[in-house]
């Protein structure tokens, strides 16, 4: 499901006088998260809609691997939600993403991905509000930034060597 998500074009209509809209790939625990973005999105909540869902059962299986995969697919942004610490449905999932973040974003910082690319955020299921005022934010500040460039911003830094080469057998 994620590689359906992550190859897709973005379907994002962009408003009057915008031509480019950012896409954001958000990586959402399934018993909290999700359900907060559900929430927000049946109570009719007024949010951006440049934010492609992958529902994953908890924020304790991201694998960091994934939200590199979804900037090099094309996304300009991630989002990761999990449940608030001590709500976790699988007990330490979400210690094991508060441990993981902080690094991944260093790492993205090395990789030469802005900070604002990426948000980590915990959302419980009661709240849709916090959930649609996070998308409103973080597309805000992804679309200043304007697109990632993501295979030249690795070209440059020597990263990927062979990325624009075919593979073997074509």
């Amino acid at each position: 499901m994620a590689d359906q998500v992550l190859t897709k074009p973005a379907q994002v209509a962009a408003p009057k006088g915008l031509t480019w809209q950012p896409r954001i790939i958000g990586f959402l625990c399934y018993w909290c998260s999700y359900t907060g973005a559900d929430m927000a999105g049946t109570a009719r909540m007024k949010y951006p809609a440049n934010v492609d869902i992958i529902r994953l059962m908890c924020s304790g299986r991201i694998d960091p691997e994934l939200i590199t995969s979804a900037f090099s697919h094309g996304a300009d942004g991630v989002l990761v939600c999990g449940c608030h610490i001590g709500d976790c449905h699988y007990i330490a999932g979400n210690h094991r993403t508060m441990a993981r973040m902080p690094l991944l974003k260093r790492i993205l910082l090395d990789l030469g991905i802005e900070d604002e690319r990426f948000r980590h955020e915990w959302v419980s299921a009661a709240e849709g509000e916090k959930f649609a005022e996070i998308v409103r934010e973080m597309t805000e500040q992804v679309q200043r930034l304007g697109p990632l460039n993501h295979p030249q911003i690795m070209r440059d830094r020597g990263v990927g060597h062979g990325m624009d080469l075919k593979p073997w057998g074509e």
